[in-house]
């Protein structure tokens, strides 16, 4: 939520130089804080693991608790300390350039002045986090060469000692390694931390259990297991399901099921048996049966008509060569 604050600190504080890639954690008690007038060249990243932190970047302002994601863009004043009242501020940091690609996916979170507050991520992903941190910390060490890269500190979850340890990554390698390992935070973050876009009329633990499946369309799902996904019971979730959607969640599967498959079979050469368990049937004899339903061919036969259409101007379905339209048996969309 955005604050304001007050009293900060007027000694400034530097900031690393802005073409190094910089990762840290901290433990700080009360008094500490930072204060920049001038801002930084480099972006500031903080993930807080426990206590609080108040950050200020412009005249835009965040409470930073456990689990949020809070981000200062280079080039306006900034101040951060830890929160009033808190008895501690734990949290990792990263100053680097970020790459093209985060800007939109923070845009959402924008507060102002160059500030984004990712909150809340959800406590599930919050090991994750904390590993890809740990493993960006670890990796902004390796020296290349021969050398084996460092593996994950074992005591990555554990608090940090105060003002310890920082690693700065120096070469090529290591601050591509580093980097990476800080995309992966960012896309997870942002990704995870705001609710799926709801459609009018649909429910959203609706909407969840869809994107449930959607997400792995193979994997064991019943309707009890989708059912807990959402938090309901297993007959109010599959009377809602299909009441909104005018389907049942395991009739939703298996069409979620055979477009995947129809996917793998335009996208790869495996065979049709592998195609049928990557896709979640047990059988390879009852998915050629639903797929030809479904599609009006058989997998194999879909699976070369796909091949031709692209060669050809005037095809039998309506297809022209780099029309960009899926292959499809009935010449319908699934």
């Amino acid at each position: 939520m955005p604050v304001n604050a007050d009293g900060l600190p007027e000694t400034a504080t530097p900031a690393p130089p802005p073409g190094l890639v910089t990762v840290g954690r901290y433990d700080e008690g009360p008094g500490y804080a930072v204060n920049r007038p001038q801002g930084a060249d480099s972006w500031l990243f903080t993930w807080t693991t426990d206590g609080h932190g108040l950050l200020t970047q412009g005249a835009a302002g965040a409470r930073a608790g456990a689990g949020d994601l809070v981000v200062l863009g280079p080039g306006v004043p900034h101040h951060y300390r830890v929160g009033p009242g808190a008895r501690h501020w734990r949290f990792w940091w990263a100053h680097c350039q970020a790459r093209p690609s985060w800007t939109a996916w923070l845009s959402p979170y924008a507060v102002g002045d160059g500030l984004y507050v990712v909150a809340p991520v959800p406590a599930t992903l919050h090991d994750r986090m904390a590993t890809a941190f740990a493993r960006m910390l670890s990796d902004a060490r390796w020296p290349g060469g021969g050398a084996r890269p460092p593996g994950i500190p074992a005591d990555s979850a554990s608090p940090a000692v105060p003002n310890g340890p920082i690693a700065v990554a120096h070469g090529t390698a290591a601050q591509e390694l580093a980097l990476c390992s800080l995309e992966e935070i960012v896309l997870l973050a942002s990704a995870a931390a705001r609710p799926l876009p709801g459609r009018p009329g649909v429910d959203a633990r609706v909407s969840r259990a869809e994107a449930l499946i959607a997400a792995d369309p193979a994997a064991a799902h019943t309707v009890r297991s989708l059912a807990e996904g959402v938090a309901l019971s297993p007959s109010r979730f599959a009377h809602l399901f299909t009441e909104q959607l005018g389907r049942s969640p395991m009739r939703a599967l298996r069409e979620a099921r055979l477009r995947h498959a129809a996917r793998l079979l335009e996208a790869t050469d495996l065979p049709v048996e592998r195609v049928a368990v990557a896709s979640g049937f047990a059988s390879p004899f009852h998915f050629n049966r639903v797929f030809r339903e479904r599609h009006g061919t058989p997998p194999g036969a879909y699976r070369a008509l796909c091949r031709r259409v692209p060669a050809v101007t005037d095809s039998p379905i309506g297809l022209t060569a780099g029309s960009g339209h899926r292959c499809e048996g009935t010449g319908q969309l699934p």
